[in-house]
């Protein structure tokens, strides 16, 4: 009986060294990276090691092998497009818990940053009152002491200057370009 099992332990050891580099060349040139290639014949061996009983003799080995493969690589794409789906409900999900990354707003942050610095005092206190904080101009005004229209007229000039100095491409609007975007809250009278 040990002989029987010697028989295809051998078996599958010859038909492993004949055909591993074939098979890592089939998989290679059908999957997009090498260490899936790599997966794949090792998944493909595993497979042939627990059949190792199935194995046919001489060329029809490779063959077989063949074929094992290929059920392997199409278990390995379905796979990968599980992954993928999985994969963009998780970064849906997180950015519907979370909110966008906010590494990604950093270019953009910086943009307006810079932007800003090159407004007047005035000019970006009104600005950043009037978007970030939400204050109507008549609540800007008494904050600056100055009068309703003159915060009209600098809200008006500066978000004209901060175009000219971010350009106009800018982009999704996010919270970061609102200084650019956002309409002002009509004053109550």
């Amino acid at each position: 009986m040990s002989s029987g099992i010697e028989y295809y332990e051998d078996h599958f050891r010859r038909v492993y060294v004949a055909d591993f580099e074939p098979l890592l060349a089939y998989a290679l040139r059908r999957v997009e990276h090498p260490e899936d290639a790599a997966d794949v014949v090792a998944e493909t061996f595993l497979v042939a090691w627990r059949r190792r009983h199935d194995i046919p003799d001489g060329a029809e080995a490779r063959l077989w092998l063949y074929g094992v493969a290929r059920r392997v690589l199409a278990n390995h794409h379905r796979g990968g497009v599980r992954r993928q789906r999985l994969g963009e409900r998780l970064r849906q999900q997180i950015v519907a818990t979370v909110g966008a990354d906010p590494g990604s707003e950093v270019p953009e942050r910086l943009a307006v940053r810079a932007a800003l610095g090159g407004l007047g005092g005035l000019d970006r206190e009104v600005l950043m009152l009037t978007v970030w904080e939400g204050l109507q101009p008549r609540e800007v005004a008494a904050v600056l002491g100055v009068g309703p229209a003159v915060v009209r007229t600098r809200l008006s000039r500066a978000r004209a200057r901060l175009r000219e100095l971010v350009g106009d491409d800018l982009g999704p609007p996010g919270h970061v370009l609102d200084v650019l975007t956002a309409a002002t809250r009509k004053e109550e009278r």
